[in-house]
Protein backbone atom coordinates (compact mmCIF):
# COMPACT_ATOMS: atom_id res chain seq x y z
CA UNK A 1 0.00 0.00 0.00
CA UNK A 2 0.88 3.32 -0.49
CA UNK A 3 1.00 6.04 2.24
CA UNK A 4 0.01 9.69 1.45
CA UNK A 5 3.77 11.00 1.36
CA UNK A 6 4.56 8.59 -1.34
CA UNK A 7 1.54 9.63 -3.42
CA UNK A 8 2.06 12.45 -3.34
CA UNK A 9 5.57 12.33 -4.47
CA UNK A 10 4.62 9.99 -7.31
CA UNK A 11 2.14 12.79 -8.54
CA UNK A 12 5.01 15.38 -7.74
CA UNK A 13 6.97 13.47 -10.36
CA UNK A 14 4.67 13.05 -12.58
CA UNK A 15 4.78 17.31 -12.63
CA UNK A 16 8.05 17.18 -13.06
CA UNK A 17 7.76 14.21 -16.10
CA UNK A 18 5.67 16.60 -18.23
CA UNK A 19 7.84 19.33 -17.51
CA UNK A 20 10.63 17.72 -18.73
CA UNK A 21 8.30 16.79 -21.85
CA UNK A 22 7.86 20.56 -22.02
CA UNK A 23 11.19 21.34 -22.40
CA UNK A 24 12.16 18.66 -24.63
CA UNK A 25 9.36 19.25 -27.02
CA UNK A 26 10.23 23.11 -27.08
CA UNK A 27 13.74 22.47 -28.16
CA UNK A 28 12.30 19.87 -31.03
CA UNK A 29 10.38 22.36 -31.75
CA UNK A 30 12.69 25.51 -31.79
CA UNK A 31 15.25 22.84 -33.60
CA UNK A 32 13.07 21.56 -35.71
CA UNK A 33 12.47 25.11 -37.08
CA UNK A 34 15.36 26.37 -37.04
CA UNK A 35 16.36 24.15 -40.24
CA UNK A 36 12.72 24.44 -41.62
CA UNK A 37 14.01 27.10 -44.09
CA UNK A 38 11.28 29.97 -42.41
CA UNK A 39 8.20 28.00 -42.37
CA UNK A 40 6.68 27.94 -39.06
CA UNK A 41 3.47 26.17 -37.58
CA UNK A 42 1.79 27.17 -35.10
CA UNK A 43 1.58 23.61 -34.02
CA UNK A 44 5.15 23.07 -33.43
CA UNK A 45 5.57 26.07 -31.65
CA UNK A 46 2.94 25.64 -29.22
CA UNK A 47 3.17 21.76 -28.67
CA UNK A 48 5.67 22.25 -25.24
CA UNK A 49 2.00 23.62 -24.15
CA UNK A 50 -0.04 20.25 -24.12
CA UNK A 51 2.57 18.58 -21.23
CA UNK A 52 2.65 21.83 -19.71
CA UNK A 53 -0.70 22.99 -19.28
CA UNK A 54 -2.64 19.48 -19.33
CA UNK A 55 -0.10 17.81 -17.57
CA UNK A 56 2.27 19.57 -15.41
CA UNK A 57 -0.20 21.94 -13.62
CA UNK A 58 -2.77 20.12 -13.08
CA UNK A 59 -0.37 17.60 -10.80
CA UNK A 60 1.37 20.13 -9.03
CA UNK A 61 -2.20 21.39 -8.03
CA UNK A 62 -3.19 17.54 -6.62
CA UNK A 63 0.45 17.21 -5.54
CA UNK A 64 0.53 20.22 -3.14
CA UNK A 65 -3.44 20.39 -1.93
CA UNK A 66 -4.55 17.55 0.23
CA UNK A 67 -7.18 16.45 -2.11
CA UNK A 68 -7.47 12.40 -2.73
CA UNK A 69 -4.39 11.28 -5.19
CA UNK A 70 -6.34 9.84 -8.36
CA UNK A 71 -5.78 6.14 -8.92
CA UNK A 72 -3.47 4.79 -11.39
CA UNK A 73 -5.62 3.95 -14.35
CA UNK A 74 -6.45 7.54 -13.94
CA UNK A 75 -2.96 8.51 -14.02
CA UNK A 76 -2.25 6.25 -16.87
CA UNK A 77 -4.91 7.19 -18.86
CA UNK A 78 -4.81 11.03 -18.39
CA UNK A 79 -1.01 11.09 -19.04
CA UNK A 80 -1.39 8.79 -22.43
CA UNK A 81 -3.72 11.44 -23.11
CA UNK A 82 -1.41 14.42 -22.76
CA UNK A 83 0.99 12.27 -24.93
CA UNK A 84 -1.20 12.09 -27.69
CA UNK A 85 -2.54 15.12 -27.82
CA UNK A 86 1.15 15.87 -27.86
CA UNK A 87 2.27 13.92 -30.63
CA UNK A 88 -0.53 15.22 -32.70
CA UNK A 89 0.49 18.44 -32.33
CA UNK A 90 4.03 17.67 -33.32
CA UNK A 91 2.98 15.48 -36.28
CA UNK A 92 0.58 18.18 -37.38
CA UNK A 93 3.28 20.36 -37.29
CA UNK A 94 5.69 18.62 -39.35
CA UNK A 95 3.32 18.21 -42.18
CA UNK A 96 2.21 21.83 -41.85
CA UNK A 97 6.19 22.95 -42.09
CA UNK A 98 6.61 19.81 -44.99
CA UNK A 99 3.77 21.67 -46.82
CA UNK A 100 1.90 18.84 -47.21
CA UNK A 101 -1.80 16.77 -45.16
CA UNK A 102 -2.72 13.45 -44.14
CA UNK A 103 -5.95 12.27 -43.40
CA UNK A 104 -4.93 10.07 -40.31
CA UNK A 105 -3.84 13.08 -38.27
CA UNK A 106 -7.19 12.82 -36.49
CA UNK A 107 -6.36 9.65 -34.73
CA UNK A 108 -4.37 11.77 -32.48
CA UNK A 109 -7.67 14.34 -30.78
CA UNK A 110 -9.58 11.37 -31.37
CA UNK A 111 -7.12 9.37 -29.01
CA UNK A 112 -6.95 11.73 -26.91
CA UNK A 113 -10.35 12.55 -26.11
CA UNK A 114 -10.92 8.85 -25.46
CA UNK A 115 -8.23 8.76 -23.08
CA UNK A 116 -9.48 11.72 -21.44
CA UNK A 117 -12.64 10.60 -21.14
CA UNK A 118 -11.67 7.50 -19.84
CA UNK A 119 -9.49 9.04 -16.76
CA UNK A 120 -12.34 11.26 -16.47
CA UNK A 121 -15.04 8.11 -15.98
CA UNK A 122 -12.44 6.26 -13.97
CA UNK A 123 -11.90 10.01 -11.27
CA UNK A 124 -15.30 9.61 -10.76
CA UNK A 125 -16.10 6.14 -10.55
CA UNK A 126 -13.21 5.75 -7.88
CA UNK A 127 -14.62 9.05 -6.16
CA UNK A 128 -17.91 7.22 -5.27
CA UNK A 129 -16.03 4.08 -4.28
CA UNK A 130 -14.07 5.88 -1.74
CA UNK A 131 -15.21 6.30 2.14
CA UNK A 132 -16.59 9.66 2.84
CA UNK A 133 -13.44 10.71 5.01
CA UNK A 134 -10.56 10.55 2.47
Amino acid sequence: MYTSDSLHKRTLKNALGNALAAVITAFFGAVYEHFSHEVYSYYMIYAFAVPLIMGTIPYLLVGISDIRQPERLTINTYNSAVAAFTVGCVFKGVLDIYGTTNKLIIVYPVLGAAFLLISVTSLFLSAKKAPAGL
